[in-house]
């Protein structure tokens, strides 16, 4: 399994694992367009040519908010999303973002101890945030510090 910046020949996979996953979930014109925006930063995991998982973010004001993370079903529970979270942390970090926020479905277990893992710590809570079922959202965030290098 390899981790990459998502490029456009993913974007039909990537919008399959929506429908897959989400019950909410983005369009192919709606991934695509993350791609051309210079403010999205989106990995892609990789098994030979297929995509088993992505994760995509948007940057403003070295603020980083964590939109889409999912990995397929059939390779879930092998390290994919802890792999694809801190492949996007180091990434950010080199690109100046100081912090990543996301927002979590309060019953998504799984989830819930991949982040608190990764070092996430609960900020907030958006009531009602998700349809399909309605559940309460859990507003995570990790900071860190940007390393200043020195000539």
């Amino acid at each position: 399994m390899n981790v990459t910046m998502m490029e456009p020949q993913h974007i039909p996979q990537v919008a399959a694992l929506e429908k897959l996953c989400f019950s909410d979930p983005w369009s192919e014109k709606s991934v695509a367009g993350e791609l051309q925006n210079a403010l999205s930063l989106w990995l892609a995991a990789l098994e030979g040519e297929t995509v088993v998982g992505y994760v995509g973010s948007q940057t403003v004001l070295g603020e980083t908010d964590m939109m889409n993370l999912a990995v397929h079903p059939d390779f879930r529970r092998k390290g994919i999303a802890e792999a694809l979270v801190t492949a996007l942390v180091e990434a950010l970090k080199e690109r100046g973002s100081r912090c990543l926020t996301l927002e979590v479905r309060e019953s998504n277990v799984p989830a819930r101890n991949l982040y608190e893992k990764l070092g996430f710590r609960q900020i907030g809570l958006r009531k009602q945030y998700y349809r399909n079922p309605r559940e309460n959202a859990l507003i995570l965030r990790k900071e860190w510090e940007i390393e200043h290098f020195s000539h």
